[in-house]
């Protein structure tokens, strides 16, 4: 009997898959910028997609650059930018472009705050490298 836990709160126990996550998810479809370095070492800037939003984080979608699980990248969202750390990425199974979970940065306002409607269960949602750890 094993349990995983990936860093964007999806725990899996013996083959089921289990949603933990501590803010609700907002169905979207919004253009944005992205930009980073990928896995080469070169820098890249490319127009992507974002759905299943929340304050702090969101599902990206049509990147061709190659990331990797910590990799940390910028987004531009109607003016407004944010780091994201990447949690996971993955083929997206129809064509070459890849998917990837970005988890923001606390000290960075969410781009897309005034899209949502509900604020998060707990303000600890977010990263902050400075924070420490929640008792266990």
């Amino acid at each position: 009997m094993k349990t995983f836990r990936n860093f964007d709160g999806i725990t899996e126990h013996e083959g089921r898959t289990v949603d933990r996550r501590r803010e609700p998810r907002t169905d979207a479809d919004l253009g944005l910028m992205v930009w980073g370095v990928d896995t080469r070492g070169d820098r890249f800037l490319q127009e992507a997609r974002a759905r299943d939003i929340s304050l702090s984080g969101a599902l990206l979608t049509g990147l061709d650059a190659e990331l990797r699980s910590g990799d940390v990248i910028g987004i531009l969202y109607a003016g407004k930018k944010a780091r994201y750390r990447v949690v996971w990425v993955r083929e997206s199974g129809t064509s070459d472009k890849v998917q990837a979970a970005v988890h923001r940065f606390a000290p960075d306002e969410c781009p897309w705050k005034e899209l949502l409607t509900e604020e998060p269960a707990d303000a600890r949602a977010t990263i902050d490298p400075a924070a420490p750890e929640p008792p266990q």
